[in-house]
């Protein structure tokens, strides 16, 4: 098998491929840079004895990281648990797509990742738009070429913001209210994060579409609140919540022809 392991702002992602390319077990464990190597390797080690996972069934891995102090501490943690070095995805690995952005050092390898598996699952030209602790539109062109996007406050941070920068603002939960117009605090809160997200991704891809000379584009999602905008709207095509893992997959296999 291969592991995958996508470390984000908030949560890392770990999948586990079978040799058809098959996604077989996936979960996630909250990301913490204080850490040590030996915590995170018995986090790792219970939540594989948990979903039953052999760890001499893994002879490949790759990692994807937007936290670089975590890069070096989850290198060691996979040799020491699997006995095999990571493919660490970065300036130079193969990707299958060409990246036409100013600075290629400068992009998430979480980004990159995602385009890869909407591109093959999906084919191109796409909008995907990816729900993390940011919220980033990402655009592939028609010639399978990564040409930029754009970055916004997540859903959840959003939220998290209002209630740590305002003195009367609560915390809420991240949920739909049945109204644009609210008639109390915590119900205008949610009004304004969830519906006003709706508007921006409109928005977003009304000018996307425009800016390449296009009559439509392909508009995919990906990441933990999807869902919530979805439900107020169908405004996409495709929605896949493990497109960071199947992603890292193809670029270990395009880097390893395995």
């Amino acid at each position: 098998m291969i592991i995958t392991i996508d470390i984000g702002n908030t949560n890392i992602k770990i999948g586990l491929f079978g040799n058809q390319g098959k996604l077989c077990n996936s979960f996630k464990m909250s990301t913490d840079v204080k850490r040590t190597s030996d915590e995170y390797v018995a986090l790792l080690l219970q939540l594989l004895m948990y979903n039953g996972i052999d760890v001499h069934s893994v002879n490949g891995a790759i990692l994807s990281s937007v936290i670089p102090q975590l890069d070096y501490t989850f290198t060691n943690v996979i040799q020491y648990v699997f006995g095999v070095k990571p493919l660490v995805v970065g300036v130079g690995v193969k990707t299958g797509l060409a990246i036409r952005y100013e600075f290629p050092k400068e992009l998430g390898s979480d980004r990159i990742a995602t385009c890869v598996a909407a591109e093959k699952q999906y084919g191109a030209p796409f909008l995907l738009v990816d729900f993390g602790t940011a919220t980033t539109f990402n655009v592939v062109n028609e010639r399978r070429e990564f040409v930029g996007g754009a970055i916004a406050l997540g859903l959840k941070a959003t939220m998290e913001s209002l209630a740590r920068c305002t003195a009367k603002l609560p915390s809420v939960e991240l949920e739909t209210p049945p109204k644009v117009i609210a008639q109390s605090t915590r119900k205008a809160i949610q009004s304004g994060v969830i519906y006003g997200a709706v508007g921006q991704i409109k928005y977003m891809t009304q000018r996307i579409v425009k800016e390449m000379g296009l009559d439509k584009i392909q508009v995919i999602a990906t990441g933990g609140m999807a869902h919530l905008i979805a439900d107020v709207e169908p405004l996409f095509d495709h929605i896949d919540r493990e497109l960071s893992l199947k992603g890292l997959y193809e670029i270990y296999r395009l880097n390893t022809n395995k």
